[in-house]
């Protein structure tokens, strides 16, 4: 029973045809119910030939298809002519609203063929992006290793290398390290979200603890925000040591948030640094800063000023993902 009660759920939400047998026995009720219910109108309205087989068209096509649906709508009309539950019989009248009737029923089977057709085309796609999310998940997993493996060898090489230049290595070994914590915590923002100041810190780290300064309350980011951020605060600091603040040994960063009921405010000072005298045409870099908040309502400005670069990051913060 509790086999036949699945089967029956399935075949109803469209996930598995259910098998022929049920399908004609769930038809073959619906019609005895519509039948029962003909006969009880008919109490007080003999003339009710067809109405009641409606509902029973309806419901069998949407659990057995197409050719279900057909047939139950040909036995109801059939059944509309020859049963008589009061003095009328059969007459061109009957014969003109079972004409109708049968119309209606090729509307309705229509239009429950073409709504099954619709789920499980939509079932297919969602099966579809599920796999292919999985497979994402599976290739980041497998980028995220490989990467670590290779800072792991970047990290032994030089280690061989400078091993006689221990000045030289104890500024490289603490870069290193802290790039690679970086991955670490980007790969465990995508599950799970982390704090800004942790962010930060990961990213920034590698320039020396002393380059900057972070002012703001504890924020703990959603998977998305935070994973975007990282991208962002990531081009920045990469800018800053290419260009910025961090390529002069003077050069200093201040970095500040404040919250708004959700909004978030981020602001990027760059001071000491070298002046900027030319801006070169935006490069992939410059159209992720500027594009990459407008999924949470935000957007970026970036200001080259004589002090150093200036940017200000503003967003929604996603209550859940």
């Amino acid at each position: 029973m509790g086999k036949l009660i699945d089967e029956f759920r399935k075949g109803w939400q469209g996930a598995a045809p259910p098998s022929l047998g049920l399908s004609i026995s769930f038809a073959i009720v619906c019609l005895l119910a519509a039948t029962l219910v003909r006969w009880g109108l008919a109490q007080v309205r003999p003339d009710i030939y067809f109405t009641p087989y409606f509902p029973a068209v309806f419901f069998a096509a949407a659990l057995g298809g197409f050719r279900i649906g057909v047939v139950t709508a040909l036995i109801g009309g059939v059944l509309g002519v020859v049963l008589n539950f009061g003095d009328a019989f059969a007459d061109r009248a009957r014969f003109a609203l079972l004409a109708l009737y049968w119309a209606v029923c090729a509307i309705t089977i229509w239009g429950v063929e073409h709504y099954r057709t619709m789920l499980a085309e939509q079932r297919r796609i969602s099966k579809r992006l599920i796999e292919e999310e999985e497979y994402r998940k599976l290739l980041v997993e497998e980028l995220q290793h490989r990467l670590k493996n290779k800072l792991s060898t970047v990290h032994a090489v030089l280690h061989q290398v400078l091993h006689d230049h221990p000045q030289v290595w104890a500024r490289v070994d603490p870069r290193l390290r802290s790039l690679a914590a970086t991955d670490d915590l980007i790969s465990r923002i995508d599950k799970g979200g982390c704090d800004i100041r942790d962010l930060l810190i990961s990213e920034l780290g590698p320039y020396g603890h002393v380059r900057f300064t972070l002012n703001g309350e504890r924020l703990f980011l959603p998977p998305k925000l935070a994973v975007t951020l990282s991208l962002m605060f990531h081009e920045l600091a990469t800018n800053a040591g290419k260009y910025g603040a961090f390529s002069s040994p003077r050069g200093l960063l201040q970095v500040s948030w404040t919250i708004s009921d959700d909004r978030l405010t981020i602001t990027w000072d760059e001071t000491e640094g070298p002046s900027v005298d030319k801006v070169s045409e935006p490069g992939f870099g410059t159209k992720l800063l500027k594009s990459a908040l407008s999924s949470f309502d935000g957007r970026t400005e970036i200001a080259y000023l004589k002090t150093g670069l200036h940017c200000i990051m503003q967003c929604r913060i996603p209550r859940s993902e």
